[in-house]
């Protein structure tokens, strides 16, 4: 499994087009190759994965009972407004329009790597969300997440 790090503020040019990061292109190097699939995230973001993440990502879903209509609605909000992204000669990305409006991105936006996928925020959005939460709760989440966590072998709860 790929682990991206960083966090990374892009600006999109008047067609919707992102510079991806020299320092996080480095961490894909397969993407000029292989590409990239942007889809809705589950909080008024986009994420990105790399193809080889995004076929990890499909084959979860094929094993789903698509007998079941939870299952099926799902897929299909889960799929919804999937794209395959190029890096074009200058290591750009066009993101789709319709994605774009619906994170309600502007100009001015994050790339925040987590693990195997890159969220993709309006900059003032990512504020919010990052700073709605004091260090003293931050603290207190870590002990609720990790707390009761056994580092050898999963939760101890």
């Amino acid at each position: 499994m790929i682990q991206l790090i960083g966090e990374y503020e892009c600006k999109l040019d008047a067609k919707g087009r992102l510079v991806v990061p020299a320092a996080l292109k480095r961490q894909l190097p397969d993407v000029e190759r292989e590409g990239l699939v942007v889809n809705r995230g589950f909080e008024k973001n986009l994420v990105i994965y790399t193809r080889e993440e995004w076929n990890k990502k499909m084959a979860q879903l094929a094993k789903l009972n698509q007998y079941k209509a939870e299952n099926r609605n799902f897929i299909r909000q889960f799929m919804r407004g999937a794209t395959e992204l190029s890096l074009d000669a200058a290591g750009r990305v066009l993101l789709p329009k319709t994605l774009v409006e619906y994170a309600g991105v502007g100009n001015e936006l994050v790339l925040a790597c987590q693990f195997d996928k890159i969220e993709v925020w309006s900059k003032e959005a990512y504020e919010k969300i990052v700073g709605d939460i004091s260090e003293e709760d931050f603290a207190d989440l870590a002990e609720k997440v990790m707390g009761g966590f056994d580092f050898e072998g999963g939760s101890n709860d």
